[in-house]
């Protein structure tokens, strides 16, 4: 509706102005040589009165937006009926006017579509025999008058034929974009299912006893299960980038805190680059959608593990201006002058000699530029060759912290999930065994469930897959579960689909969500949160 609101109101603007030109012709014809001005006055009186009557239907489709075909037709024939008058009273002078005839046809046509240029077209014919028969001039012409007449045909007949290409080509355009939304939905769902459980299952082999060299093979799946892992991230960013749904949901959080928690999922992949993670952040307070900033520091991170490998990497918060930022520093090989500019762009990489041993596609630091406008944050760069690369997220609001700050464990007191009982609910059996393996092993009581049906449960938190089949989703089996204790039993979420479509179904459930394919550090990390809120709110 707004789209045909402007639309009209578009080609209502630009009638106002071509009748303002023609005001301008017709008083200019008036003193040329030979010319009298008295005998374009009717024409002068007769655009005012439709400019006026333009001025008017200008503020009717204002006022009264939508689709009415009859003021628009009723707008064609005003058109048509102020052109007719002046070729008929302007005589061979006033010939140029058929100008406004073709605009008329074709602005209609290309505006509201073929039925309209077709009626516009009939219109048009109509137009030009009443100025044959009323003017002298032109039934001197009839030749003149065919040409005309063929002209209004032809050009109306080849511009249906273009609007016709355009509006097939269109369709299959949004055709084909709705089917690669749908491939990509759900491709990157089956896709995110087996390098979670492979990531779960390697970390259950961490976990156990092995000698050196199956703890070197072990690091080595791990790690490029890590990579494909990152780069499957990369894609799905830029997919949902593209898409245009992603929006941004402040929160209120603590920055040394998050880096802290984000520096600590990321170790073993710092410990595989050789790379010391060094953070000062300070007790700082700001509103920001933490997901969409994680996103951000990650792929910054894993820059800095690409190109500066077995080089210590400072993680800063500073003050800039009003707000904060966050610095990453490495002390890597450093980008060429040139160079910075492009690092931006999607698929752009820094050509080195070693390029074939650093893994990726050129997508990292063109996602965080592109997250970062949509929370009002610039992303600035700077590098020396041989002494490093600094990454500043700037913008970053800072606010004053909560009256009530939550209370929070130091990690050596909440190391161990031992004896946290978890009700495990996952429809894939892969899946499933990995997930009951890895919290068995961090001490866990696991009732692990294949189906939400007739699901009853003790236990302290709710580990839930999202898409459970037919019979159910993760929200309604843990609605259903808390309905069972009677209390708000803390409860995670672990998905294959967007984020943002589950974040949208929760509501205010206090459910916690995170990403297939998840981390294992990650997935602890957030458990841990979830006993403490547990612990603190009773």
């Amino acid at each position: 509706m707004k789209f045909e609101k402007n639309t009209e109101l578009d080609q209502a603007n630009l009638r106002i102005i071509v009748a303002g030109l023609a005001m301008v012709y017709i008083s200019v014809l008036g003193f040329l040589p030979g010319q009298q001005v008295n005998a374009y006055l009717p024409i002068m009186i007769y655009i005012v009165l439709f400019l006026l009557l333009s001025i008017v239907l200008r503020q009717v489709i204002v006022r009264w937006p939508g689709v009415y075909p009859a003021r628009r037709i009723f707008s064609m024939v005003q058109d048509y009926t102020g052109t007719c008058f002046g070729l008929v009273v302007g005589g061979e002078a006033a010939l140029p006017l058929y100008a406004v005839m073709v605009w008329v046809n074709l602005g209609n046509g290309m505006r509201y579509g073929s039925r309209y240029l077709a009626i516009a077209t009939a219109l048009a014919l109509l137009a030009l025999l009443c100025v044959y028969r009323l003017t002298p001039y032109w039934q001197a012409q009839p030749f003149m008058v065919l040409m005309l007449m063929i002209t209004s045909t032809v050009i109306p007949m080849y511009a249906h034929l273009l609007l016709e290409r355009t509006r097939k080509a269109s369709e299959e355009a949004t055709a084909a974009n709705l089917e690669k939304s749908r491939f990509l939905a759900q491709a990157s769902h089956d896709l995110r299912q087996p390098i979670h459980s492979i990531g779960l299952f390697t970390a259950c082999l961490r976990e156990a006893r092995l000698g050196e060299e199956e703890r070197r093979l072990v690091d080595n799946i791990d790690r490029s299960l890590h990579n494909v892992s990152q780069l499957f991230r990369s894609i799905l960013d830029l997919y949902t980038l593209d898409s245009g749904r992603l929006q941004p949901r402040l929160q209120r959080i603590q920055l040394g805190e998050f880096l802290h928690d984000l520096l600590r999922q990321n170790a073993e992949a710092a410990r595989w680059a050789g790379v010391e993670l060094r953070l000062r952040a300070g007790e700082h307070w700001v509103q920001v959608d933490p997901a969409l900033l994680a996103t951000m520091v990650q792929n910054v991170l894993s820059n800095c593990f690409k190109y500066a490998p077995q080089r210590p990497v400072l993680i800063g918060v500073r003050k800039r201006g009003e707000g904060l930022a966050i610095v990453i520093h490495d002390q890597g090989r450093g980008i060429e002058a040139d160079e910075l500019p492009k690092v931006f762009e999607e698929f752009y990489r820094v050509r080195q000699l070693r390029d074939k041993d650093v893994e990726g596609v050129g997508l990292g630091l063109s996602i965080v530029r592109r997250l970062g406008r949509m929370m009002g944050m610039e992303v600035a760069i700077r590098s020396r060759v041989g002494h490093g690369t600094a990454v500043s997220l700037q913008g970053l609001r800072k606010i004053e912290p909560p009256k009530q700050q939550i209370y929070r464990e130091e990690p050596s007191q909440v190391g161990l999930l031992t004896g946290l009982k978890v009700c495990l609910v996952e429809d894939d059996r892969n899946v499933l065994l990995a997930t009951k393996a890895l919290l068995e092993r961090w001490g866990c009581e696991v009732q692990a469930e294949l189906s939400g049906k007739d699901l009853a449960s003790d236990c302290d938190i709710i580990v839930a897959d999202y898409d459970l089949g037919n019979h159910a989703t993760g929200i309604e089996c843990i609605d259903r579960l808390r309905a069972q204790r009677g209390r708000a039993v803390p409860a995670l979420i672990l998905t294959g689909h967007e984020v943002e479509k589950i974040q949208a179904a929760l509501h205010d459930r206090q459910i916690a969500i995170l990403s297939k394919p998840v981390r294992p550090a990650e997935l602890r990390a957030t458990l841990r949160a979830l006993r403490e809120a547990s612990t603190v709110s009773v």
